[in-house]
């Protein structure tokens, strides 16, 4: 009889990133209705607030993902974890901006376009006609734009995000944990 050789299962950080990318989605969308529903501007540095959910949650997804593999964790399956968090992130994100601009919410849209134009006429550099222009524009490609640029920032953002994070989380296993992974392969 044969004896099959099995080799160790590599863990896959998926699942976890889309956990936490979910759970950041479902907060975001939070602070987006509460955010309408305090009538925030658009423009505001409150807008930044929803990053530190987003920071929060890479760290937690990192972690997370460190504990499940033992409390050891490389350099490059930490910056795979966050990531991969910050990708399904932006794309969850870039779906949920799309909807908001053109179903859910296309009032909040259309506020932001309005105040866009306010800002042309006062700075005076344009005329009415390349506003017009302008406002046309971004009324039909402006969700779209949104949304790539979602799908787009995210990731980078999540990206610098999670090799702080990676640096943080990291712990290899050093010649003594080796050493005790073979006395006690349960470990």
């Amino acid at each position: 009889m044969e004896e099959q050789i099995t080799m160790p299962v590599k863990n896959n950080p998926t699942k976890v990133a889309t956990k936490w990318a979910l759970i950041n989605a479902l907060t975001a969308i939070i602070i987006t209705y509460a955010f309408e529903f305090l009538n925030v501007d658009p423009n505001s540095p409150l807008k930044y607030l929803s990053y530190i959910p987003f920071i929060i949650f890479l760290f937690l997804t990192q972690k997370e993902f460190k504990d499940e593999i033992g409390g050891f964790m490389t350099f490059g399956e930490g910056f795979s974890a966050g990531f991969r968090y910050a990708l399904f992130t932006g794309l969850i994100m870039a779906l949920f901006i799309y909807l908001y601009c053109t179903v859910l919410s296309p009032a909040f849209f259309d506020k932001a376009i309005e105040a866009s134009r306010v800002k042309m006429e006062e700075s005076g550099k344009l005329s009415t006609e390349q506003i017009d222009k302008a406002m046309n524009i971004s009324k039909k490609w402006g969700p779209l734009f949104a949304a790539f640029g979602t799908a787009v920032v995210y990731p980078i953002f999540g990206a610098i995000i999670g090799l702080i994070g990676a640096a943080i989380f990291k712990k290899e296993r050093s010649a003594h944990d080796l050493i005790d992974d073979a006395i006690d392969p349960t470990v």
